[in-house]
């Protein structure tokens, strides 16, 4: 029996981990990986205290940070995903995982994040891995010297498309609103770039192709005009989706599945249980502030502990 279990092994779970194990609360951390979805970016560039970070670099320091504050307080259950949370009649908590395992704790933090969103078009199931990626940093220098497309308006798909202007022939950039979400200051040095080709209030219909990608199609939602740019590669940028399907039956969560906290100290509404970073229904999801809601959490759950 554990004293906390965390699932999840991004930033808010590594952070709430480390405060776990310098308040001696006896913790296991159940995931897939440590580092989150930030493992795949070529530079983070908001990390504080780091200019700019490799995705991997980043989950390496969280793994030696963890390595070395854990004594015998920190347990790893790695290359694991819990498919089922339940809750015993003693008030403890069962977390399974999809290998059969299983893991007891008086208190759970849910720190899953969040997977990528598909693209729902026609052909876009089709020609994944045949010219539709989901991973710039993957797949990216695949297409060296081609034509290339990102779908996305935000931080994301911008950064994305800055990564692939270093080899790609040209990308085009495709938006479906007026309004960027991406911060100005990656938009400007997108923009400035001479190889880029933004398109705002685009709607993309259709990815063609024969054997691979050959074009995306998109309705000028202005006009109405269906367009096609030529490309062989479309990577896409479209937002993420939460990683709780396994936790929905159990703890409240709102209309897309993100679990529903109180903003003061990340509780869910069941006793004993503790959400935070992109897995929540916090109103911002970055690296920096799934960190500081796991320590906040971690805070809440060592006085909840104490008290029992």
């Amino acid at each position: 029996m554990h004293d906390l279990i965390i699932i999840g092994g991004g930033p808010a779970g590594v952070s709430a981990a480390v405060y776990a194990a310098r308040k001696h609360l006896k913790t296991v951390i159940v995931t897939e990986e440590i580092g989150g979805q930030s493992t795949v970016s070529e530079g983070i560039e908001n990390w504080i205290g780091s200019p700019k970070i490799h995705g991997q670099e980043l989950a390496k320091l969280f793994k030696a940070h963890l390595d070395a504050v854990k004594n015998e307080f920190i347990d790893f259950a790695l290359h694991e995903r819990v498919v089922s949370l339940e809750q015993a009649a003693g008030k403890t908590f069962t977390a399974k995982t999809k290998a059969g395992k299983e893991f007891f704790a008086r208190a759970v933090l849910i720190v899953t994040g969040a997977g990528r969103r598909r693209l729902d078009i026609p052909g876009a199931d089709t020609f994944e891995h045949k010219g539709v990626t989901y991973c710039a940093s993957c797949d990216g220098p695949l297409f060296a010297g081609q034509d290339v497309a990102v779908i996305g308006g935000g931080n994301a798909g911008f950064e994305t498309a800055l990564q692939l202007l270093a080899y790609a022939k040209s990308v085009t950039l495709i938006h479906r609103g007026e309004a960027f979400k991406a911060d100005p200051v990656t938009v400007e040095k997108v923009a400035a770039h001479q190889n880029i080709r933004i398109i705002k209030n685009a709607e993309p219909t259709e990815v063609t192709g024969e054997q691979f990608v050959t074009g995306l199609k998109y309705k000028d939602k202005a006009s109405g005009a269906e367009e096609i740019v030529s490309v062989t590669g479309i990577f896409v940028e479209i937002g993420v989706v939460p990683n709780t399907n396994f936790v929905e039956n159990l703890v409240e969560v709102d209309a897309i599945k993100r679990v529903k906290i109180n903003p003061r100290n990340q509780r869910t509404n069941i006793e004993g249980i503790w959400a935070a970073g992109d897995c929540t229904d916090e109103l911002y999801h970055q690296n920096n502030i799934a960190a500081g809601d796991g320590v906040k959490a971690l805070e809440d759950i060592y006085i909840w502990i104490k008290m029992l």
